[in-house]
């Protein structure tokens, strides 16, 4: 799709740019204006028009990429074509008594244009090459407050022709300031050559980032001083060019590779959840069915369930602090040892208290885990349970799903030596547990309401026949239909045991 994107703009720039310059030649020649006044400028009206339309496929080439600096850049592309569009409409305007008041309003616009352009190249490039030092940090204050007086000395030419005035024939004239407009614009070329040639980025970007600021000066003294505003602009559309292709798309293969790397994440992940229905085919005295879908590539929740012996089926349910990749790895390394403990036959409560003493012990980065955990005993439907601060299970029981209210304990690797408490659940045949994290009723949709665990009793109870997997299958859907198009918000995590009764 964005090459798609990228493609028909750049086909609808072209044929722009060839219209345009038609219609430049047409309009010269009109009685609208003096075709022999325009004629001289004929070629630096086609570079600007040229020059705007091609910052405009620029733009929308480089609108869907992600990465530093991004908005920045687009804002940079903008102000490049605006001035370009200035230029163009003042070839109109310019030498002409009845149109002073425009040429004037557009030699404003276009010297305003020109200070923004150097200021958002400095932010893009601050970001994208990390400037760094004290330089760096007198730059970040300095070069706003210089901006700010820039910007007062050109608007005073409102009020009195300090730096340039415009005559009643239309004529662009210098004044003995003239100079100071040009404070700014050195100073801050300056500091920004000085801050990309120390940075640590690639020789190959800080090149292409000083190839914006020295281009216009190569040609200028390339063409021996007579510098007009189509050369000054086509040469840095040329920089602007270049700084695209090296830098931005430098970044996005950053990006690739980061995303690649993101890849292998995720299905290392997927890997660690048991993932495999039925679970334990030969085994009749239960039906499971679980599934987790993270808000972005790897998430923070994690569900298992486990065979302790013969006789005692494991299930847990968790949910981490935070998302993305350290939820991730914290989630691994919280599976592992809640998996762990489990499996020395200990009660819920015992496993709850050892796991978070361990996650305590080396928790730097102060995450949590919310968990729950139930020990089936198959042979009796007898299940103890405990809670680690997670969300209150749902059971089916006399035809109809109903939360259940038990006692929370503290999360893990929240506080060292926290206790937990046993709880027993006696499930019979036909009986259903349903377990989640907070990403069910926490989905929230575009007016910002939230799903609730209200609709999600709803949902389970729409249809009681519904095995372990329609269960789960049916509350999916019920959160999708009341969330519509709103952003996946939390990591979505469910799991629902069916009990045969013992066989």
């Amino acid at each position: 799709m964005r090459n798609r994107l990228k493609n028909k703009t750049l086909v609808l720039g072209l044929l722009f740019t060839i219209a345009s310059s038609v219609f430049t030649i047409m309009l010269s020649d009109t009685y609208f204006f003096d075709g022999t006044r325009l004629q001289p400028y004929l070629f630096d009206a086609g570079v600007d028009s040229m020059g705007a339309l091609i910052c405009a496929a620029l733009y929308f080439g480089c609108m869907t990429q992600k990465g530093e600096g991004g908005k920045t850049f687009r804002v940079l592309v903008i102000m490049i074509s605006a001035c370009f569009s200035a230029n163009l409409a003042m070839y109109f305007t310019s030498g002409t008594a009845e149109y002073t008041s425009w040429t004037f309003a557009l030699c404003l616009i276009s010297k305003l244009l020109d200070l923004f352009m150097i200021y958002y190249f400095y932010l893009y490039v601050r970001v994208t090459l990390d400037f760094k030092g004290r330089l760096a940090s007198l730059a970040e204050k300095g070069i706003p407050i210089l901006l700010a007086i820039e910007i007062l000395i050109i608007l005073s030419n409102l009020f009195y022709p300090v730096t340039f005035s415009i005559s009643s024939a239309g004529a662009y004239q210098y004044t003995g300031a003239s100079w100071s407009e040009d404070i700014f614009l050195i100073a801050a070329s300056l500091i920004t050559t000085v801050l990309i040639i120390r940075s640590e980025s690639m020789l190959s970007q800080k090149a292409a980032a000083l190839m914006f600021l020295l281009f216009p000066v190569f040609m200028y003294l390339f063409l021996g001083g007579t510098f007009g505003n189509a050369s000054q602009y086509g040469a840095v559309l040329m920089s602007l060019i270049i700084v695209y292709c090296i830098i931005f798309n430098y970044n996005s293969g950053k990006l690739a590779a980061t995303q690649t790397e993101l890849n292998m994440a995720t299905a290392i992940q997927e890997g660690m959840l048991p993932s495999i229905f039925p679970a334990f085919p030969d085994r009749k005295e239960f039906d499971l069915y679980a599934t987790m879908d993270p808000a972005k590539e790897v998430g923070g929740d994690f569900y298992d369930f486990f065979m302790i012996d013969d006789d005692h089926l494991g299930v847990v349910i968790a949910d981490v602090s935070g998302k993305g990749v350290p939820a991730a790895l914290y989630m691994m390394i919280s599976k592992t040892i809640v998996q762990n403990n489990a499996t020395l036959g200990i009660s819920p409560a015992e496993v709850l208290f050892r796991a978070n003493n361990s996650l305590c012990a080396q928790n730097k980065m102060e995450m949590f885990v919310t968990t729950w955990i139930g020990i089936l005993e198959l042979s009796t439907g007898k299940m103890k349970c405990a809670s680690a601060g997670h969300e209150y299970p749902a059971i089916f029981h006399d035809g109809k799903f109903a939360l259940l209210k038990d006692k929370h304990g503290f999360v893990l690797g929240g506080m060292e030596g926290a206790k937990y408490t046993d709880y027993e659940i006696q499930l019979e045949e036909g009986d259903k547990i349903f377990v989640y994290t907070d990403g069910v009723p926490e989905a929230t949709n575009m007016e910002n309401a939230l799903f609730g665990t209200d609709r999600m009793i709803e949902a389970l109870n729409a249809n009681t026949e519904a095995d372990a997997e329609e269960v789960l299958r049916n509350v999916r859907a019920s959160v999708d239909q009341f969330v519509g198009i709103a952003e996946q918000f939390d990591d979505l995590t469910m799991l629902c045991l069916a009990y045969r009764g013992a066989q």
